[in-house]
């Protein structure tokens, strides 16, 4: 009830998922740094408080509970939020308290690039960066994207390579599912 919905129950019967990630997670780390930084920060307050104030002791005890639940909250946003690339368009689901879905076409895809830094290329995160025919569209830019060359390279054959040959490979990997005893998703 209170949960999210699956991305998949976006997409239609005629669709196949072909990419679905979550953002990596380096994406929450400058947030779990900050926090550490400030219950260390509190840590030390307290100790070097005189006794006689257990008033400022409990407000910062409580200004580092809320710290604790501002990153939890960060977190199960990181963790709910999907990206998910279909043989017809890309979309990124996320929130927590309201759901929010993302969608773009992917005939609608003129350009599109990767960009990976030297931090990005250590931990395997990079951006994606698709323009769309003139219009700034809400998945414009995807940042701290994982194996971005995957998603890359998916989201170019999908967008400017062979339909038919497409057709053919689903064809194949459903029919070898098939083979093997499992149950192809639509």
């Amino acid at each position: 009830m209170f949960a999210p919905r699956d991305p998949d129950e976006y997409l239609l019967p005629t669709e196949r998922r072909v990419i679905r990630v979550r953002r990596h997670w380096s994406y929450v780390l400058f947030d779990v740094l900050e926090a550490m930084a400030l219950l260390a920060g509190a840590m030390m307050i307290s100790y070097l408080l005189p006794e006689n104030l257990g008033f400022v002791q409990n407000i910062l005890w409580y200004g580092a509970l809320l710290v604790l639940l501002r990153l939890a909250y960060y977190v199960i946003e990181w963790w709910v939020e999907r990206i998910v690339v279909t043989d017809k368009r890309f979309m990124i689901s996320s929130g927590v308290f309201e759901t929010k879905v993302a969608m773009m076409p992917i005939s609608k895809v003129t350009d599109l690039t990767y960009e990976r830094t030297v931090l990005g290329r250590m931990f395997g995160f990079g951006t994606l960066v698709v323009e769309s025919a003139g219009q700034i569209q809400a998945l414009n830019r995807i940042e701290y994207l994982p194996a971005p060359e995957e998603v890359y390279d998916a989201i170019s054959e999908l967008t400017f390579g062979d339909k038919k040959a497409q057709a053919e490979r689903f064809s194949m990997i459903k029919a070898q599912r098939a083979a093997r005893g499992k149950k192809m998703v639509p």
